[in-house]
């Protein structure tokens, strides 16, 4: 059994196989159910280590093929990939209230929902379904950290959730480092950089708005001392402009951090994603001091790990560098990977001699 969508290019997304079910309000209480226990370890830890912001529910990887929740602290953010969801929303709200009593739930709807008016009702994306209407961004903790995400225009539902467990390894990279964090988006590696005790972080965005929330984030902790400490530079200009004019104007870090957006949405876009990461690649090599660590992530389903781990080492070798490698990271436990192709997040941390 499954919803199905004439106009998606998925048609169908199963939902349940074997023997007969009712699709009802108890049998997304069981599935919801199942995803809360995956995630109890999140939950645990003393309130200075504090995780109030993570993903509820991962699509298919989930058992619930096209729907996404995402937690901020009280705030919970439902997302749709096709309008086959919309009437079978009440039974599976309702049965998520049960699961995780919410104060406030915010709908959000995919590119290829809101491509088909006559079947949302009349809801809109960023539509607060219960709740309290917002005023601002929504605060929540990810590893006693305070962030704020805006879950109405954010982007994928307010915040990557997905980098939380390489933004820790950042932070254990950064002490007395400078640190260049591009594609910063709201600053969620530059943070953890500062409390990791970094001396100078630098982020890089197209998006000055964004950049706004990186200063705000990095305001929200600055109860922290070596958050306080730490110089925080942005830079609001297209990526590859600025890592070009930062390595002709002689400038170097000791950890570059590269997360850009999904270069390859199609399979015929794969070729023209693969020549963007490379050249960051080498871009990023010229602005990186000797001896310094390259970060470097895809979020593209399209392009294999194996792909992208090799491209970024062509890159290297084209600009002159080798790579140690010193960790391949894939996806946090909230973001479950149940099918191969379900597989997104790849990440290189690599010294550059």
């Amino acid at each position: 059994m499954g919803l199905y969508d004439p106009h998606a290019s998925i048609r169908v997304r199963v939902l349940h196989h074997g023997k007969p079910a009712p699709i009802d309000r108890d049998w997304f209480k069981g599935k919801l159910a199942a995803a809360a226990q995956l995630r109890v370890p999140l939950l645990k830890g003393p309130p200075e280590t504090a995780t109030t912001g993570y993903r509820l529910v991962h699509g298919e990887n989930d058992g619930l093929p096209g729907l996404v929740v995402d937690r901020y602290a009280q705030t919970c953010v439902v997302k749709i990939y096709t309008v086959a969801w919309i009437p079978h929303l009440r039974d599976a709200l309702s049965a998520l209230a049960d699961i995780f009593p919410f104060k406030r739930l915010v709908l959000r709807l995919g590119r290829a929902t809101l491509e088909q008016p006559q079947g949302l009702y009349d809801l809109d994306d960023g539509t607060v379904l219960f709740g309290p209407d917002l005023d601002g961004p929504v605060l929540f903790q990810e590893n006693g950290l305070c962030f704020e995400a805006d879950p109405i225009h954010g982007q994928k539902t307010g915040f990557f959730l997905d980098q939380r467990e390489n933004r820790t390894r950042v932070e254990k990279l950064a002490a007395a480092k400078g640190i260049l964090n591009v594609f910063a988006y709201t600053g969620g590696f530059s943070v953890y950089a500062a409390r990791g005790g970094a001396r100078q972080v630098a982020s890089v965005d197209a998006s000055a708005a964004a950049l706004e929330a990186a200063m705000r984030n990095m305001a929200h902790n600055r109860h922290i001392p070596s958050v306080a400490a730490a110089s925080h530079e942005t830079v609001t200009d297209d990526a590859f402009e600025a890592l070009d004019r930062m390595a002709k104007n002689g400038r170097r870090f000791d950890v570059v951090i590269i997360d850009p957006p999904a270069f390859a949405q199609k399979q015929n876009q794969v070729p023209q994603a693969l020549s963007a990461y490379e050249r960051l690649t080498r871009l990023s090599l010229g602005v990186l001091r000797p001896g310094g660590t390259l970060v470097q992530a895809s979020c593209s389903s399209h392009v294999d790990a194996e792909t992208f781990f090799e491209t970024v080492h062509h890159g290297a070798a084209r600009a002159g560098r080798s790579l140690r490698e010193i960790k391949r990271t894939g996806h946090p436990l909230d973001h479950p990977v149940t099918f191969k192709e379900g597989t997104y997040l790849k990440c290189l941390f690599a010294i550059a001699p």
